[in-house]
């Protein structure tokens, strides 16, 4: 949820820090703010303001940029206590030596806050990690990783947080536990963070941490141990991201450039994973156990928001193609249900962070009852990466814009590919079936471009119905999840109202909701019940309610009147349509987003990586 950035080297840090804080922003936007240790002074510099990043930093500028080459910065997104100054992390102890930052929630913050409360600790916020530097200050004996482990021990919950401290200049400590954490190793400085988008521009050396890991680092190296002491030796990774992919080079906003960029992220996705000589889905780097595969009587997929909805359109692709049965569940609801998976059921986790916490909650109750896990995932090492039997990268980049695009397309292609897997090792597929869909794959990254052709269009239909306070969003088959997507990125990034339904659902009730201030866009595509979708359009126009249609190029099935607008995407099969048809109402979102002057790349409310439950 919040953006974390810790430095120690031979530079000034405040630069660092201010700057790794914008490239983070994207994860938490309440408040924000820096902690430097003035060396020179035996003292910790702290600024910190309830508002966006470029607001710190005008603080920074007007106070002073402070002097130090070790510090720590942050970026909030609340959950417990308003965001408020006081409530901004930096968080300091009793003396004001020891500074933390913290992402997660300390489930048990409140028994450690009386309890540290009637040993005369005072408390200056409502937030629960404040408590964290208490905990350190009891234990600290003049060795701060230690003191951190200690404290950590008596912590339930999510963390990922990183400590300073103005008696060990020089050094930063974090430490992780379903939360994501890494370290960048760089020459003569570190770097730990809350994410690699903010380590590019530094280094592409990066030390993953695992679960209930602590690192001290320093600008010489970093030792790794666990909570209880113990060394580990990190893995090291060279991440293959650029800095300029984590920019907006020209365009306006991180969401729009994402979205064209959804040709390129395919073709990555695609990359690697077909093989030359047989035209066929090769996922052999995917480490997916083939004997799992094979006596599999059930797949389940698991995900939350945008994921759930590209798991719901993979259920369609891996029944159809394998013939095995197929559900899918919200992974926040996964583990409080009796969903009856043993050994013989393979679960699918689709994160595009893989930290998702009521993601990772999902796959541990799957592992406990045997199950073999495949995760699809954007993040190298990250949590779910680590967990999951067989790892299928997204391939993506990095994805700055709060709302997914290119990761949405992707974890489709991704689910497209595993189905292919699956029917070709359980030998359900016809090989000639299986080609035809692979060739069609790889001219899919041509039809998105022709599909972002429509931006113009696009504009326009945003303009006339940016007022619009609600709206429906139908589709059938496939297509149903691509219409739960669509509402969602409008009201994630608009703040319009707006449902998706299965078409055949409208006369089932929410078609009393229509009339001629609610504009319904429909998804009517080629495909098997494209005659029904016209009915339905028909029951709409009836109620006068205006039809945005999205319909295959040089095929349109309505009668004239019947529809409002329509926009020509090009045309493929029923079964990649998704992929296709997704664009202009990503298109759409955003132009009415902008026209209704919403903060796009960070939508109220709402982060990137929801790493709390």
């Amino acid at each position: 949820m919040c953006g974390i950035i810790g430095y120690t080297g031979r530079r000034p840090a405040a630069e660092i820090l201010l700057d790794a804080l914008q490239r983070l922003e994207y994860r938490g936007y309440d408040s924000a703010g820096i902690a430097v240790l003035d060396t020179d002074a035996d003292a910790v510099s702290v600024t910190k303001d309830k508002h966006k990043v470029a607001e710190l930093v005008r603080l920074v500028e007007s106070d002073g940029v402070p002097e130090g080459t070790t510090g720590i910065g942050h970026t909030r997104w609340a959950t417990h206590g308003r965001p408020t100054a006081e409530n901004a992390h930096p968080h300091q102890d009793c003396t004001g030596r020891i500074h933390v930052i913290h992402n997660g929630i300390i489930e048990n913050f409140r028994e450690l806050r009386i309890e540290l409360s009637l040993r005369g600790h005072e408390f200056m916020s409502d937030t629960d990690t404040e408590v964290v530097p208490h905990l350190i200050e009891d234990g600290y004996q003049g060795d701060l990783a230690a003191a951190v482990r200690n404290a950590l021990n008596r912590v339930h919950g999510a963390y990922a947080l990183v400590v300073i401290s103005a008696d060990e200049p020089g050094r930063i400590v974090g430490a992780r536990m379903n939360a994501p954490l890494v370290v960048g190793l760089g020459r003569d400085e570190q770097f730990i963070s809350s994410d690699i988008a903010a380590l590019i521009p530094f280094t592409k050396r990066v030390a993953l941490l695992g679960e209930g890991q602590v690192v001290s680092a320093t600008p010489d190296g970093i030792e790794v141990q666990t909570n209880h002491g113990e060394a580990v030796a990190p893995r090291v990774i060279t991440v293959d991201w650029e800095a300029s992919q984590a920019q907006k080079n020209g365009y306006p906003h991180f969401l729009l450039k994402e979205i064209h960029e959804q040709p390129e992220a395919l073709e990555n996705a695609l990359r690697g994973r077909i093989a030359a000589d047989t035209g066929l889905v090769d996922l052999s780097d995917a480490g997916i156990d083939p004997d799992a595969v094979a006596r599999a009587r059930e797949v389940v997929l698991v995900a939350c928001g945008s994921a759930w909805y590209t798991a719901m359109a993979s259920r369609y692709m891996i029944e159809q193609l394998t013939r095995v049965r197929c559900s899918v569940e919200p992974a926040s609801e996964f583990r409080y249900s009796d969903s009856v998976i043993d050994r013989d059921s393979l679960v699918i986790a689709i994160s595009q962070s893989g930290e998702t916490a009521d993601t990772m909650a999902a796959v541990r109750e799957a592992r406990t009852r045997g199950a073999t896990v495949v995760a699809v995932t954007n993040v190298l090492g990250s949590a779910l990466s680590l967990e999951a039997d067989g790892v299928l990268y997204m391939q993506a980049g990095p994805e700055i814009s709060v709302a997914a695009t290119k990761t949405f397309v992707n974890q489709i292609a991704c689910g497209m590919l595993l189905a292919l897997h699956i029917g070709d090792v359980r030998g359900t597929l016809d090989v000639d079936r299986h080609r035809e869909i692979v060739d069609e794959l790889q001219r899919v990254p041509t039809l998105i471009r022709r599909a972002l052709d429509l931006e113009e269009q696009v504009t326009d239909i945003g303009q006339r119905y940016a007022r619009s306070r609600n709206a429906m969003y139908i589709g059938r088959g496939i297509n149903f999840p691509t219409a739960l997507e669509g509402a969602m990125k409008l009201k994630e990034v608009a703040y319009v109202h707006a449902e998706g339904y299965a078409a055949g659902e409208l006369k089932h009730g929410p078609i009393a909701l229509l009339d001629p201030e609610v504009p319904v866009v429909a998804i009517a595509t080629r495909g098997r019940t494209l005659p029904k979708m016209v009915s339905n359009v028909q029951e709409v126009h009836a109620r006068a309610a205006p039809v945005i249609a999205l319909v295959t190029e040089h095929e349109d099935p309505f009668d004239s009147g019947l529809v409002s607008e329509t926009l020509h995407v090009p045309a493929c099969s029923e079964l990649l349509s998704p992929l296709v048809n997704v664009v202009p109402l990503q298109l759409l979102a955003y132009h009415v987003a902008v026209q209704r002057g919403c903060d796009v790349d960070q939508p109220r409310n709402l982060a990137k990586s929801v790493t709390v439950e």
